[in-house]
């Protein structure tokens, strides 16, 4: 199977270069990029400083911020301008190279997911092989990010806060994994292109209408255990124990102010929008839908899934550690270890 044309040499193509000459694939990567990357970072603003509140505040039965400007929507940049022009307290005692780099390298591991996530028709940077594979590796990179913020700090309520998040990760990136994987047995492909082509099939005519085969709608229990999972790996209710702060002040990012605190803040909303981007691509069928362009499609079950997240923040009480990592290394592990059995098995059969 074709994988689809990449971002860039379309790109290209409209400004009229040659894709194969080195300048230009450099050139046109870096432009498709900075194009997804402001998406991203526009839907961050909108959806994590705005939508937040106003979604909470829906859930909550209460008001959300109406004050600033139509709807409230200047906030974004009133609260910009507020975290940015903040004073950076560097601690004394911390580690300094690893306190400034965490930051970072939390905000960065989301954003390098979206370089193999197919957006739409064309509207992906790039399709390797081991697509998927890609995806998860670059997004566990978040995981040494927490336990630098944590350690570097010199703060032991922040060490713990980090101990406790890479705990967290471990007890479910593996049934994460896990269950991906058996996605991967039903497409025969680690391609992110080729996992999404794969759904485009009629699963079931119900009174004349076509039902898709979305990987959520052929293993619905593998669905709801990559739900679930994503959960904890992007902190959210029942699993926002990391920086719980009636136990352990805020956790890893306790010493963090100013701009390396709108980093960690931003990285954190951009984990969720991988978490839906992976489960729009591998369970929802992609791009794929009537009518609308494939890329609306695509945004509005990335924004689904991030709308159960904010759900599940409002509506569901956290878990302690201890009941969190039982779950995880007990209840998790088994069932995502037995879908895949399962899954083998089933197309071991049919094939």
């Amino acid at each position: 199977m074709q994988s689809a044309t990449p971002f860039p040499k379309i790109i290209a193509d409209l400004l009229g270069l040659d894709i194969n000459e080195t300048w230009v694939i450099v050139v046109t990567s870096i432009a498709a990029a900075g194009v997804i990357a402001t998406v991203l970072l526009s839907m961050t603003a909108v959806l994590g400083i705005w939508g937040k509140r106003k979604i909470t505040a829906a859930f909550t039965d209460r008001i959300a911020v109406n004050r600033h400007g139509p709807y409230g929507l200047l906030i974004i940049p009133a609260d910009a301008v507020r975290l940015l022009s903040k004073e950076l307290i560097v601690p004394e005692g911390v580690d300094r190279p690893a306190w400034d780099l965490a930051p970072l390298i939390i905000a960065s591991s989301a954003l390098l997911g979206f370089a193999v996530i197919p957006f739409g028709n064309n509207l992906q940077l790039a399709d390797p092989e081991t697509g998927l594979a890609y995806v998860f590796a670059v997004a566990s990179i978040a995981s040494a990010g927490l336990l630098m913020a944590g350690y570097a700090s010199n703060n032991k309520f922040s060490f713990l806060g980090g101990l406790r998040a890479v705990a967290q990760n471990l007890a479910y990136e593996i049934p994460l994994v896990l269950t991906g994987a058996s996605v991967v047995i039903f497409a025969g492909s680690l391609q992110m292109s080729t996992i999404v082509e794969m759904q485009r099939q009629t699963l079931v005519n119900l009174g004349g209408v076509p039902i898709p085969s979305w990987y959520a709608f052929v293993n619905p229990f593998a669905f709801v255990l990559f739900l679930v999972a994503n959960l904890a790996e992007v902190g959210r209710n029942p699993f926002d124990i990391p920086e719980a702060p009636t136990e352990i002040v805020a956790g890893y990012q306790t010493e963090y102010s100013s701009v390396y605190f709108v980093l960690i803040y931003l990285g954190e909303f951009i984990h969720i929008f991988l978490g839906g981007a992976i489960i729009a691509t591998i369970f929802l069928g992609g791009a794929s839908g009537p009518v609308l362009p494939g890329v609306v499609w695509f945004f509005a079950k990335m924004i689904a899934v991030y709308l159960f997240t904010q759900w599940a923040r409002s509506a569901i009480p956290r878990l302690r550690i201890d009941q969190l990592i039982q779950v995880g290394w007990k209840g998790m592990l088994v069932l995502s270890f037995a879908n895949l059995v399962l899954t083998a098995v089933i197309v071991g059969v049919v094939a």
